[in-house]
């Protein structure tokens, strides 16, 4: 007996099934992204959310805040030393704002700069005891994290990381730069009298370290 093959029919695909099978795939991939997706507004508090951290627009924010108040709050060199003379510990409760190691207290004076180094001067206030040793920072770098905690309302909860904190200071120092020092004729300040009104970390009573808010050469 012969024995009988039988052929399989062969299934062709038509093409325009497939066109719309993956047309509607798309469809839904689509709904399902627009649905999931939160339109955000350029400029919005939401954009700003989104951002990354930006130290240069932190910093012309807080600036102006932190000056105001260093002025505000500034006490007279001869003053101020005479209470750190008397007590210390008083003095940096009265007059300054507690930074961890030692308080940040601002300072006003009017004195005559001397050597500079690094951008850092030193200035010789009248009626400030021998033995005080006053520099102040006047660029073009501007270093620490003085100004930041000026105020005492910068706090490190804030902020995502460390590194967006030392961000914030390095702007603010960077927006000071902009506004006080930005074309300082650097060079020709020794001899020159100066007005400044900044603040420094008291750490050695006999040695302050000024960052600057306001500065003019009379």
């Amino acid at each position: 007996m012969a024995a009988t093959t039988v052929d399989t029919p062969i299934v062709r695909r038509r093409p325009w099934r497939s066109r719309l099978y993956a047309g509607i795939g798309v469809a839904i991939l689509g709904a399902a992204i627009a649905v999931d997706t939160t339109v955000v507004q350029s400029g919005s508090e939401a954009d700003q959310r989104e951002m990354a951290f930006n130290p240069a627009a932190y910093g012309a924010r807080e600036f102006p805040r932190i000056r105001e108040f260093v002025i505000e709050n500034a006490v007279e060199a001869a003053t101020l030393s005479e209470a750190i003379q008397a007590d210390r510990s008083a003095a940096s409760d009265k007059y300054g704002v507690d930074a961890g190691v030692g308080a940040i207290i601002p300072v006003n004076f009017v004195g005559t700069v001397d050597e500079g180094r690094s951008g850092v001067f030193t200035v010789s206030i009248t009626n400030l005891q021998e033995d005080r040793t006053v520099r102040v920072q006047l660029g073009p770098a501007v270093n620490g994290t003085d100004l930041r905690d000026a105020t005492g309302t910068i706090s490190f909860g804030e902020f995502t990381n460390q590194i967006e904190y030392q961000d914030a200071a390095s702007g603010i120092n960077d927006a000071m730069k902009a506004e006080v020092l930005d074309g300082l004729a650097r060079d020709a300040l020794p001899g020159q009298r100066v007005e400044v009104t900044g603040v420094f970390k008291l750490i050695n009573p006999d040695n302050w370290f000024v960052t600057p808010v306001a500065l003019e050469v009379q």
